[in-house]
Order: structure tokens, then C-alpha cells, then sequence
């Protein structure tokens, strides 16, 4: 298996490389995570880039222990006067393998989830290495770290209908891959893609996130 921090790199490439052909408007476009432009987006994927376990925790203390206050304060350290140097600071973090701190699968979710929330508003689609997606969601599967993934899929019967996995017991959710993993990690978007009597239940906590 490719080695994940490769797989961070090349995805924040690919990312890059979308993020070059917008146009000004478009950085302004709402993201899929709420209250976030896709410009927001990509200022806090460098700010993860950039940080440190201890950076993180000094930026957090500083922010009063307030994650939210925190999150703000690193967009608009990483945002830069436009969206040019917006971008120009996160392809510079390409190779970054620094984060705060959390499993390195997290942080391969974050530029996969992340990237769904910028490229699905603009509709830019965009091919991630299967065997990533699934090492993302097996790690999101059992984890409740921050955004509650396995509360939110407890008791449904995930399948993917693109690839060999499966996951839980309960009212049956299909679809693909990549959709399953944006609805585990709250993004009501995700549930467009899917089918299955557990649907509606799954749209319903994704709308409470």
C-alpha cells in the first residue's frame, strides 16, 4: 500500500490543480461544511498542513480552549489578501507532514472529505484511489473523534455498491463508496447517492450535525 502521507501529497496536488481553474467567484461558492466558502476550505486544509501538536495546542489555548474561535482564527491566517495566495500557500504545503495531533488515516480523511467539500458545490468530480477512500472510512467507521461518525452510522447496515465493503447491522444503506463516507462524517449531501430503508434515517442525523 502506498505510503499515506504519498497519498496526502498527491491528493493535495490534484486538489491544487482543480483550485487553479476557478474562477474568483467561484472561491466564494458555499462549501459543503456549513458557514465555509470554498476559499475557507482550503485556508483550513493549509492550517492543518501547518501545524504541530504543540502549535495546535498554544493556537488553542490562545482561542480560550474554544475549537470553533480556534478554526476562525487559523482561516483567516491562512486565507491571504485573495484567493491567489490562498492557493499559493496551500500548494506550498503540498508535502507537508506535519498535523496536530491524531492518527495519520485522519488526517488522509481530512484532504478526502475536505475535497468532496469544495469540488461537490462546484461540480468538479474527481477520481480518489479506491483502497484510500476505504482505509478513510474504516477509520471514520470507529471513531467518534470530533464529528461523531460512529454514532451517526450506529445500528445501519452500510454496503458499498463500488467497491468490497460493508459495514454494520440494521436498515440497509447502498451506494457508493465515497458518498457513504461523506454521509458517515455529516455531510447530508451524501445521502443523495444512497438508497435503502435506513436513508432517511441517516439524512436525519446528518441534517442534526
Amino acid at each position: 500500500m502506498t505510503d499515506i502521507w504519498t497519498t496526502i501529497a498527491a491528493e493535495r496536488g490534484a486538489l491544487a490543480d482543480d483550485l487553479a481553474r476557478l474562477t474568483p467567484a467561484q472561491w466564494d461558492t458555499p462549501s459543503l461544511c456549513t458557514g465555509w466558502t470554498v476559499r475557507d476550505v482550503v485556508a483550513h486544509l493549509s492550517a492543518t498542513a501547518a501545524l504541530n501538536p504543540a502549535t495546535f495546542f498554544l493556537a488553542l489555548a490562545r482561542a480560550g480552549f474554544n475549537f470553533d474561535k480556534f478554526a476562525e482564527g487559523q482561516i483567516a491566517k491562512r486565507r491571504g489578501p485573495d484567493p491567489a495566495a490562498t492557493l499559493e500557500e496551500f500548494r506550498r504545503l503540498r508535502h507537508s507532514t506535519s498535523a496536530p495531533p491524531g492518527p495519520t488515516t485522519s488526517w488522509l480523511g481530512e484532504v478526502v472529505v475536505h475535497g468532496e467539500d469544495i469540488r461537490r458545490p462546484l461540480g468538479i468530480s474527481h477520481a480518489y484511489p479506491p483502497d484510500a477512500v476505504a482505509q478513510v472510512i474504516d477509520f471514520y467507521k470507529g471513531s467518534n473523534m470530533l464529528i461523531g461518525s460512529k454514532s451517526r452510522v450506529s445500528g445501519l447496515a452500510l454496503r458499498a455498491t463500488d467497491h468490497d465493503w460493508q459495514h454494520g447491522q440494521g436498515d440497509e444503506v447502498k451506494g457508493p463508496l465515497l458518498s457513504l463516507l461523506l454521509a458517515m462524517t455529516g455531510r447530508v449531501a451524501g445521502c443523495d447517492d444512497l438508497t435503502g430503508p435506513g436513508v432517511p434515517t441517516l439524512r436525519s442525523r446528518c441534517a442534526a450535525n
